[in-house]
């Protein structure tokens, strides 16, 4: 039985989805006590109760505490199952989070499996489907876990509705860690504007803006097409690629906040990355971290990636991953950016 303490360092959701995901991939039994217990709405919240069910659902786990606002989670896996999966969360609460738990888990199951997700697709917190479709799943596919995503509707808070379909072929036998130090050449940098329900206007002001503080011109401005039933939301997007990888920077407008405060605070993280020689922004760090893990495990390797910062968040990451696999991270300094590197340890 694996014990954590669902408070320790970020005390985020994220302890929960990494605990599940390895409980799963392993086979070890979990034991989660003092679930987000410093946040200002404590324990399981609906879309950390998607996970949970989602969880069970797949591997035919035994799981008490499964209810809102529980602090405490025992949760005893069984087998993965390959299958087709529907999952909903309900509200707008985000459906690539209850993905990224089910995720490493149906890699290693012994058939393809296709997921449909309904709830939100891009929400502030969590990872934005494009942020999966660009950045995440291009890597996966590297590291030898085939995945197809499609969107098909979106969804932000507080609406939700949005919806994700994902074809997941299983990968245990493929994994195959690889080092990744280096962005190499740019090849490509655009920005998308999503605003269904929003007037016009409010897009072109912030890809105006946008546009004039990066110095791209019109073709590197794209207004995205509105699908029936989505909104009202606003995201804006920049997509960087680059050679090695490629980066998705969100920001969501909010009621009170100007268009163009929107693309300023999307241009500073831009630019901080920019400004670096990382291979991976602080998010992608910070998710890169699980599946490169069981990569290295399987294999019984190593492997090691740049990155502007390690977050707390990613810290926390590293911290509960070590809890399940004989894997150990570390960090160092590098000219214009911090590596980790993951070894296996016997």
């Amino acid at each position: 039985m694996i014990e954590i303490d669902g408070s320790a360092g970020e005390g985020g959701g994220q302890i929960l989805r990494t605990a599940l995901a390895l409980s799963m991939c392993t086979g070890l039994p979990l034991r989660l006590t003092r679930i987000r217990a410093g946040r200002s709405k404590s324990g399981l919240m609906r879309q950390h109760l998607a996970c949970v069910n989602a969880a069970v659902e797949i591997s035919g786990a035994h799981a008490t505490g499964a209810e809102l606002n529980s602090q405490t989670l025992a949760f005893t896996p069984g087998p993965v199952r390959a299958g087709d999966y529907a999952f909903s969360i309900g509200t707008a609460g985000s459906c690539t989070l209850v993905l990224q738990t089910v995720w490493p888990a149906l890699l290693m199951a012994d058939a393809p499996s296709h997921l449909r997700l309904g709830g939100g697709t891009h929400n502030p917190m969590a990872p934005p489907f494009h942020f999966l479709d660009r950045s995440y799943a291009p890597l996966m596919r590297k590291l030898g876990a085939g995945v197809e995503l499609k969107l098909q509707r979106l969804g932000f808070y507080p609406a939700g509705g949005g919806a994700i379909e994902a074809v997941i072929q299983p990968a245990a036998e493929h994994l195959c860690p690889f080092d990744l130090v280096d962005r190499g050449a740019l090849m490509e940098e655009y920005a998308e504007c999503f605003a269904p329900a929003l007037p016009r206007a409010v897009a072109r002001r912030e890809l105006d803006q946008l546009g004039k503080d990066l110095g791209w011109d019109g073709h590197q401005l794209r207004e995205a097409p509105v699908r029936q039933h989505e909104g009202p939301g606003n995201a804006l997007l920049a997509t960087l690629v680059y050679e090695n990888v490629s980066e998705v920077f969100t920001e969501f407008g909010e009621r009170g906040v100007t268009a163009e405060a929107v693309a300023s605070s999307l241009v500073r993280d831009v630019l901080a990355y920019r400004a670096t020689e990382a291979a991976l922004g602080p998010y992608l760090a910070d998710q890169w971290a699980l599946p490169l893990a069981l990569a290295v495990w399987r294999r019984r390797g190593e492997a090691a990636y740049t990155c502007s910062s390690v977050t707390a968040h990613a810290k926390t990451n590293f911290e509960v991953i070590e809890r399940f696999l004989p894997v150990k991270f570390s960090t160092s300094a590098v000219r214009g950016a911090v590596r980790v590197a993951v070894a296996y340890v016997s």
